[in-house]
């Protein structure tokens, strides 16, 4: 592959990964907002609105601040989840090539080892990169008709009051973790891309005749290799998430603070605050985020064969 073709095919991975951002958050974010309800609410204050499910959030949501309150913080949302996918994606590919070119000058050898080194490079420069919009994107999530102090009217208006009230420190909170979970998305597109090697060789076994390339997979194959690799990545990292702070104020010095407390006031149980919201979310998210970027590439593709 030469420099020209290599770079064209890394910004067809970002443009099909920032499509399948765009689908997931639009399909999502009524979910996402009720997680990040249930993940900061633990039943102490008052000024938190309690939900007694994922279904009875959502119509309490839908009755008393309508589609503004399902989808509070879209806009961030939209634009941190274009943006992440489309760097995730072009970042992770860049890795995964290059990998692969100096395979044999490398510790990570084998297909699994260059997956997992590719998913958490691209993992750590996209936190780095978007951590400040997913703050703020948080922060509209959890205004609330309770909300105690002075709202934000949107976007803009909470970037620039978070950067003048708290400093550009602020929109780096939660950092740590999320740099910690960068193991999430390398987890689960090790698995996606293990999943589907084991898949490709088994239909070619079964039919030589059938190509061995991800020309041969179907939509429902990426809808089920998305869910699936979410699932197994879920389960290894979702206790490790460190709650966000409420409007600036914080509730935990670190994430060691965060662990501590979590179990000295709710116990095991607290560390799965929003699971049902969050499968509910992901899952179906995660096989629409697959489904969206492997066919958008494929058309990519496909219109530059006939250019």
């Amino acid at each position: 592959m030469t420099t020209s073709q290599s770079m064209d095919w890394q910004w067809e991975n970002a443009v099909a990964g920032s499509v399948a951002g765009l689908a997931t958050v639009t399909f999502s974010h009524p979910l996402d907002v009720v997680r990040t309800r249930f993940q900061v609410y633990d039943g102490r204050n008052p000024n938190l609105p309690c939900y007694r499910n994922t279904p009875h959030a959502l119509f309490t949501i839908g009755r008393l601040e309508g589609l503004r309150g399902l989808y509070a913080g879209f806009n961030p949302a939209v634009l941190g989840s274009t943006l992440s996918w489309g760097l995730y994606f072009y970042f992770y590919n860049s890795a995964k090539q290059r990998y692969m070119e100096n395979q044999d000058k490398t510790i990570v050898g084998t297909s699994a080892g260059i997956h997992l080194a590719s998913a958490a490079e691209a993992g750590v420069l996209v936190c780095l990169s978007t951590n400040p919009v997913w703050v703020v994107k948080t922060r509209l999530q959890l205004q609330t008709p309770h909300h105690c102090g002075r709202p934000y009217s949107g976007f803009s208006d909470a970037f620039k009051t978070i950067l003048k009230d708290e400093g550009w420190r602020a929109l780096y909170k939660g950092l740590l973790p999320g740099l910690f979970l960068v193991s999430h998305g390398a987890i689960q597109f090790t698995a996606y891309e293990e999943l589907r090697k084991i898949i490709i060789e088994f239909r070619h076994k079964q039919n030589p005749s059938v190509n061995k390339s991800s020309d041969s997979l179907t939509t429902i194959d990426y809808a089920t290799l998305g869910a699936s690799s979410k699932l197994v990545a879920i389960l290894a990292t979702y206790p490790f998430q460190q709650r966000p702070n409420i409007y600036g104020v914080p509730r935990y010095a670190d994430s060691g603070h965060a662990m501590e407390k979590t179990v000295r006031l709710e116990g095991i149980k607290g560390f799965y605050g929003g699971l049902t919201a969050n499968l509910l979310k992901t899952l179906p998210a995660a096989s629409i985020t697959f489904i969206a970027y492997e066919n958008v590439l494929y058309l990519l593709k496909q219109t530059k064969r006939r250019g």
